[in-house]
């Protein structure tokens, strides 16, 4: 039984695919995840079958902590506004830290390019759930078109993840105010 101090294989590989993935990207060979997880080969391919597979259960098993990140909790008592501009304020947060390289969801579908690769679906339904986080806030909050405002944060929360994922663009002073904009302008409370 794995414990804290002695991790299973499996969660090693996991834990190799995350770092390795979000650091140096999806084309990071199957002899270095194998060898930072300190796993055979022979071992990875029972375990997961293939290294689209283990990418695909490393973002899945992500998917909770990215969420719990950003996201605010259920019936926390803020309104529809407030809740929208937290994920930001997160993101502005996270993109502080010198480790940040943006989404690493988006980072995935960016770099396959294939919509049917395990790890892009995966990433295309994590990425889908923040939308519809936005459009339900969009609906409470009372914008006029729920679906478009929720698109137009999409595109902010990528574009703003991914400029400062690349180091193109602190985020400080920009995202809140640029959100703002958009939310003052569909009347959302």
């Amino acid at each position: 039984m794995a414990t804290e101090t002695n991790p299973s294989s499996r969660e090693r590989l996991l834990e190799a695919a995350a770092t390795l993935t979000y650091q140096n990207g999806v084309g990071i060979g199957i002899e270095a995840l194998c060898k930072a997880a300190r796993v055979s080969k022979r071992s990875m391919y029972q375990l997961f079958g293939s290294k689209d597979e283990l990418l695909a259960a490393s973002l899945e098993q992500r998917a909770s902590a990215f969420v719990a990140g950003l996201v605010p909790a259920a019936g926390d008592g803020r309104s529809p506004r407030e809740r929208i501009l937290h994920v930001f304020q997160q993101v502005e947060l996270q993109a502080g830290a010198p480790e940040f390289r943006g989404c690493r969801y988006l980072a995935v579908q960016i770099e396959l390019k294939d919509q049917s690769h395990p790890a892009s679906q995966v990433a295309h339904r994590i990425k889908g759930n923040l939308t519809a986080f936005f459009r339900t806030e969009a609906v409470q909050g009372g914008a006029s078109n729920p679906d478009l405002l929720a698109r137009q944060l999409s595109l902010v929360f990528d574009g703003a993840s991914a400029r400062a994922g690349i180091g193109a663009d602190n985020l400080t002073g920009l995202i809140t105010p640029t959100v703002g904009t958009l939310l003052d302008a569909a009347d959302i409370r």
